[in-house]
């Protein structure tokens, strides 16, 4: 099978498998503010996101690219959706374009559609240095993602079965690029002892890609003849993995792994998060619904985020941070056996 088959196969299998509510953000209950004391024109949703300058807390987050006209078309409405609503783009694997020329119009698309746009390129972690800057220069990129998936290789009866030097690699490719770096897992989460390793590079931001969305086991297994299926239930929870990840990583916490809607994105933010990427659910709208409906639906996350704001009295995204919420059930289990403490977050004293 070619990569660019495994390409469509990969899309084809996310939008059959779908996401559940794995992501562990049902376990938490946000503490209402009856005297809120702001209005909606006080809010704000411009992130504070260091380096990677985002204009928006919301982005479509890497899915698509590598897979002939099918995801060069994909791509395309995803970039003009992107522009239309002034949100960042990550692409998917770039390296499908690298090893085989006739692939890079599936990328290159994005630079074309969106031709001002903050555009997020994304390679593995066996990547040289010299292949990430191929990559950045092919989409004019402005952040780099370098994604982590050890899982989809180990269950992809094509994939790579050793992972040595990924570390070196990520630091290396951080300290040579003129764009900022964003360390990404996908789907399976970021532990704090892996976000402990990645804090000491120079990466900018970390991309959680917890579990409980878009599941690559799954997809995976079923293009397998014998199954793997002890890596279904695979992986720290997004909720979880967020929390993990800020405990220790100083910069950019980038939330994505089963986010549905504006409520899981607040709830991303009160855990920890700095903005929230998402892919499953973007990808259901554009190829179920159209660009128009995709669309509204960015539309629709960035007005109800406002609304929760005003609901929780905060006028700024940082500010949620310090907004109680009631942990409970498999989270709060989950956190305190890992030593952290559910009860802080539900009495936590807003400025």
């Amino acid at each position: 099978m070619s990569r660019a088959e495994r390409k469509m196969d990969h899309i084809r299998f996310a939008m059959s498998t779908g996401q559940g509510r794995g992501a562990m953000f049902d376990d938490i209950r946000l503490v209402h503010q009856a005297l809120p004391g702001i209005g909606f024109a006080d809010t704000s949703i411009r992130p504070k996101t260091g380096d990677l300058n985002l204009k928006s807390p919301v982005f479509i987050n890497a899915m698509t690219g590598g897979g002939g006209a099918g995801t060069l078309e994909l791509n395309a409405l995803l970039a003009r959706a992107a522009k239309e609503t002034g949100i960042a783009m990550a692409v998917g694997s770039q390296m499908a374009a690298l090893k085989d020329p006739s692939e890079r119009a599936s990328y290159e698309i994005v630079r074309r559609e969106n031709p001002d746009g903050f555009l997020i390129g994304n390679l593995g972690s066996e990547a040289t240095a010299v292949q990430a800057q191929e990559a950045v220069e092919m989409i004019g990129a402005d952040a780099l993602q370098i994604h982590l998936n050890v899982i989809q290789e180990l269950t992809m009866p094509e994939g790579d079965r050793d992972f040595k030097g990924a570390l070196e690699r990520i630091a290396d490719i951080a300290d040579c690029l003129d764009v900022p770096v964003i360390v990404k897992e996908t789907g399976f989460g970021i532990s704090r002892e892996a976000a402990l390793q990645l804090a000491g590079t120079g990466i900018a931001a970390v991309d959680v890609g917890g579990y409980g969305g878009t599941n690559f086991a799954a997809i995976e297994n079923e293009r397998r003849a014998r199954k793997l299926a002890f890596f279904h239930e695979w992986g720290v929870p997004t909720a979880a993995a967020i929390v993990e990840a800020r405990s220790v990583f100083p910069g950019t916490v980038l939330a994505s792994g089963g986010i549905q809607s504006a409520q899981d994105i607040i709830k991303s933010f009160v855990l920890g998060a700095d903005a929230a990427g998402l892919a499953g659910s973007f990808l259901k709208a554009a190829v179920d619904e159209g660009e128009g409906r995709l669309i509204e639906e960015i539309r629709w996350l960035e007005e109800d985020l406002r609304m929760m704001m005003t609901a929780l009295g905060e006028k700024e995204l940082a500010g949620l941070r310090n907004c109680p919420a009631v942990i409970s059930g498999e989270l709060h289990h989950y956190l305190e056996m890992r030593g952290y403490h559910p009860q802080a977050f539900a009495n936590r004293t807003k400025n």
